[in-house]
């Protein structure tokens, strides 16, 4: 039996999203490999499984494009909220959806029955070295030097928000090599579970631009994530208000760190086209 599976991004950070009770999935990490392939497959970050919570309604599985399963995705977490609604699987314009990071509360905005943005609690951010994790004595990682194998050097800042960043501040994020410097962080023996990595440039204190090389999948042009961990950086090493627009490549997502402590992140969902893939 052929899978059904609709594809879905968040400003251009696109997966395909699969109703695994309907069609169950054995071998998620072999299928996302081969879905996610640009050329040979439907071409994708990854794909996400739409399953049923143990405790909330809802459960999301993410499998980047190399096979690695996600701890959680801001785009995908959007998507997913849209994909369920508009499918008539829940009716509740607010939420919880499980993750492997923890349950994160979505609240949707419904315009003539179609989800136009969804906000969803990414919840508290952590930032001693441990909880990262990135090897080294405790305390906060800001504007660190890390030498690269090949004698190059950044600055990193890092924070968890449910999964790794490492944050790079430069004068032009557009401008960066992501394929060069990207995979040489991401895999970098500091970080023992790997790290999403961005490069960030601070316009002012309410604006910031952002490119990414994600953990597991390489050059994307949006992260819900790593625009929260972006804003995380520029927050804690003082270069922002606690409330920023970061600027992608189709746009941009609203990101907050809220007076109760959790980060939330707002911005649109969008589907593409729904399709099948034929079992191998």
């Amino acid at each position: 039996m052929a899978i059904e599976f609709t594809k879905m991004h968040g400003l251009g950070n696109d997966y395909l999203f699969i109703d695994a009770q309907a069609y169950p999935v054995e071998d998620p990490a072999a299928l996302s490999v081969a879905m996610s392939e640009r050329h040979l497959g439907a071409g994708a970050d990854g794909i996400i499984l739409v399953l049923p919570g143990e405790s909330h309604p809802f459960r999301m599985r993410i499998f980047n494009a190399d096979g690695s399963e996600a701890e959680t995705c801001g785009n995908g977490i959007r998507c997913f909220a849209k994909y369920v609604y508009e499918r008539g699987l829940i009716r509740d314009t607010e939420f919880v959806i499980e993750t492997l990071a923890g349950p994160n509360r979505v609240a949707l905005r419904v315009h003539n029955g179609e989800v136009v943005s969804v906000r969803s609690n990414m919840g508290t951010p952590r930032f001693d070295r441990a909880d990262i994790p990135m090897v080294g004595p405790p305390g906060q990682v800001l504007e660190e030097p890390l030498r690269l194998e090949d004698g190059r050097e950044v600055r990193i800042t890092c924070a968890n928000i449910g999964n790794p960043h490492a944050v790079i501040f430069c004068e032009d994020a557009t401008a960066v090599d992501l394929a060069d410097l990207g995979p040489k962080i991401e895999r970098h023996p500091a970080f023992p579970q790997r790290t999403n990595v961005e490069f960030v440039t601070v316009r002012d204190r309410e604006n910031i631009v952002m490119r990414i090389w994600e953990r597991g999948s390489g050059i994307t042009l949006a992260s819900g994530s790593g625009s929260c961990g972006s804003a995380l950086a520029c927050m804690i090493t003082g270069k922002t208000d606690r409330r920023v627009a970061v600027h992608l490549v189709h746009g941009a997502l609203t990101i907050e760190w809220a007076d109760d402590g959790c980060v939330y992140q707002e911005g649109p969902a969008a589907e593409v086209y729904t399709g099948f893939w034929p079992e191998r």
